[in-house]
């Protein structure tokens, strides 16, 4: 609209084409009244007629054409200051051309141009600031390092963890991490996200602070660069163990009341028996507190194996002895036959991690007959599946089932698979959880290959 305005306030549109046409045969139209003038007052010859006629109108050609050429030359001469300038990142220039013809298009679209950069430099730069701003006041130290040493960028959450407040950028990292906790240096050094923990103050009684590093490596203009990200977990972790231990407390709690009570009530029951002299029931008495205190042992002792899983020590194993010796215990079905090769595990842990899995699997409400055991060798790995066909898992169980303590038995202890996680995990492996088409559950242990052996 605005350029629409400007237009009709210029006037008619006159273009280039047709100023020059009207100039050049105005030219030319004041050249032949020349000569015609000058045949009819001087008795010359038609060439020196047309020799003098070019001597009159070319100077005026010449002066009237450059008086022409130089506002446009002029205009050219400010598109190219203001392109210059538009690659500096400088978009507040505009031009000015007095004329409603293709130039005046050429400079709308231009002042167009400039306008439009000038708002999405506008933007860009409030973008930035927004950036930097939340950057700057996240609670996540960032490092930004090159490649060599230097840091690059260091918000503030990382000068006060590393330096007391002071900048880093410019200073190598090897000199940063020499004023940070040792702690950080050796988490750096061993490579790779992680935990490390370090105290918040001198002398035995420093309080432990837990953070999380990790780190992301990528290409920036051309050279290497590694983003280090330091995320405080002390608060987080201390809620966490808060709520852990309540539900400890309460599983533990219920457990021994469920034991201790019929224990109590049990015993008293011998007493009066005993005193009354009917002792025909003692060995029944005496029966169901034991079972009830093997049942508490049971429970006791779940807990201190989860509490206290010792490190691995992988041997090669056969298959076929490590499976027939699992079958001994526990009711399956191979579904295949197990690879030829030996493979490097801890059999005692290996072998419990199973016998938990085989067990929910047999207390899922599968038939027996359907619950099997496959053991496959992949590229990298060795996967165990344990199936079944039970009801399966809804969503929020499979969330939580591998979380210590979560159980949806009325009397489980939410052990089973939060152990075999470990185990899976103490071998560098993962354990994956998922419901089978048609009903039922597979549980999968996947151990890697390059595993230590005594």
């Amino acid at each position: 609209m605005a350029a629409g305005t400007d237009r009709q306030q210029k006037g008619i549109r006159l273009s280039l084409l047709t100023r020059w046409t009207a100039l050049v045969g105005t030219l030319l139209t004041l050249g032949i009244l020349i000569a015609l003038a000058l045949t009819r007052l001087l008795p010359l010859r038609p060439g020196l007629v047309l020799a003098l006629c070019l001597l009159c109108v070319l100077p005026l050609a010449v002066i009237t054409i450059r008086a022409q050429l130089a506002p446009i030359l002029s205009l050219f001469r400010a598109l190219t200051g203001t392109v210059t300038s538009y690659q500096d990142g400088d978009f507040s220039f505009s031009l000015y051309w007095p004329q409603n013809d293709e130039l005046s298009d050429l400079v709308a679209a231009h002042n167009a141009l400039g306008a439009v950069l000038r708002q999405q430099r506008l933007e860009l730069v409030q973008r930035e600031l927004l950036l930097d701003t939340m950057v700057q006041n996240t609670p996540v130290a960032m490092l930004l390092v090159s490649e060599g040493g230097p840091v690059v960028y260091a918000n503030v959450a990382a000068r006060q963890l590393l330096n007391q407040g002071r900048k880093l950028e410019g200073h190598r990292l090897d000199a940063v991490l020499a004023m940070a906790a040792p702690a950080l240096s050796e988490a750096l050094a061993r490579g790779g996200d992680g935990l490390f923990s370090t105290g918040a103050g001198a002398g035995d009684d420093a309080e432990e602070e837990v953070f999380h590093l990790a780190r992301r490596s990528f290409n920036l203009n051309g050279r290497k660069h590694e983003l280090l990200l330091l995320r405080q977990l002390t608060l987080e972790l201390r809620r966490q163990e808060v709520q852990t231990w309540k539900k400890v407390i309460r599983v533990i709690s219920h457990e021994l009341n469920n034991s201790l009570a019929p224990l109590t009530s049990l015993a008293h029951s011998g007493a009066e028996l005993v005193r009354r002299g009917q002792t025909e029931r003692l060995p029944q008495i005496l029966a169901t507190i034991e079972e009830r205190t093997r049942h508490l042992e049971s429970f006791i002792l779940g807990y201190a194996r989860f509490a206290k899983l010792p490190t691995p020590r992988p041997e090669w194993q056969d298959w076929g002895a490590f499976i027939g010796h699992l079958a001994a215990q526990a009711e399956f079905e191979l579904a295949a036959a197990p690879p030829a090769e030996p493979a490097a595990f801890d059999a005692a842990q290996l072998e419990q991690a199973l016998l938990n899995l085989l067990k929910n699997a047999h207390e899922s409400g599968s038939p027996a007959g359907a619950v099997r055991l496959a053991v496959r060798r992949l590229q990298d790995g060795l996967r165990i599946e344990v199936q079944d066909r039970g009801p399966g898992m809804s969503e929020t169980v499979l969330t939580n089932a591998l979380v210590p303590f979560y159980s949806t038995k009325r009397s489980g202890t939410g052990l089973g698979l939060a152990l075999a996680r470990e185990i899976a995990e103490a071998h560098g492996g993962r354990i994956t959880l998922a419901n089978r088409d048609g009903g039922g559950l597979t549980v999968a242990l996947i151990l890697p290959l390059s595993v230590s052996c005594n």
